[in-house]
């Protein structure tokens, strides 16, 4: 049985994404342990500095970490009430010890391809913005991790930063192939 329509939960679901994203921020920080926030926290992040009313709330929460960092990351975040599993090849901290895999902080090693197939690995944690209240992956790495993923919901997220003017018809040049050729469909065709 569904639950009724409510504006509260709708809200509460997001403020506890934004919630564990500045928990685990602050945690990381704090024991200084390298990171940037990928993923679509990321997105948001670059599309708010441009048009607040563009941003798109995101389920879950990716930080990028070097894999010699895990254990410095576990032990921060696991002092800050996370709990670390490995699943399915998925290294993520959940929020508390009866959380969901959605109710996560996922992990993306630096520099490393997120599958075996990945046609570009992930940035290194130093190609971060830190102009703001926590690290995000740079824009241009960033838009990279999107096109390499290339699932619809990274799509999206690009589509996202090319209707607020984040990515324009200069940008697939730097990207190779296929890389770039992705980047110009959805600057050519953007309602797909």
């Amino acid at each position: 049985m569904l639950e009724p329509i409510s504006l509260e939960r709708m809200v509460r679901a997001v403020e506890k994404v934004r919630d564990r994203l500045k928990r685990a921020v602050a945690a990381l920080e704090a024991a200084g342990v390298p990171y940037a926030v990928a993923g679509g926290n990321a997105v948001a992040a670059w599309v708010s500095r441009v048009d607040e009313a563009a941003v798109r709330n995101t389920q879950d929460v990716d930080i990028l970490l070097r894999r010699e960092d895990l254990d410095a990351a576990k032990a921060a975040l696991g002092a800050a009430g996370f709990v670390y599993r490995h699943v399915k090849s998925i290294d993520m901290f959940l929020d508390g010890p009866d959380a969901k895999a959605r109710d996560a902080v996922h992990v993306v090693f630096a520099g490393e391809p997120v599958k075996a197939d990945s046609v570009a690995p992930s940035p290194r944690v130093d190609e971060h913005d830190a102009t703001g209240d926590f690290r995000v992956v740079g824009l241009e790495p960033l838009v990279r991790m999107k096109l390499t993923s290339y699932r619809r919901k990274d799509q999206v997220h690009l589509l996202d930063m090319i209707e607020v003017g984040l990515i324009d018809a200069t940008w697939p040049g730097r990207f190779e192939h296929p890389l770039g050729e992705r980047l110009q469909s959805l600057l050519d065709d953007p309602e797909g």
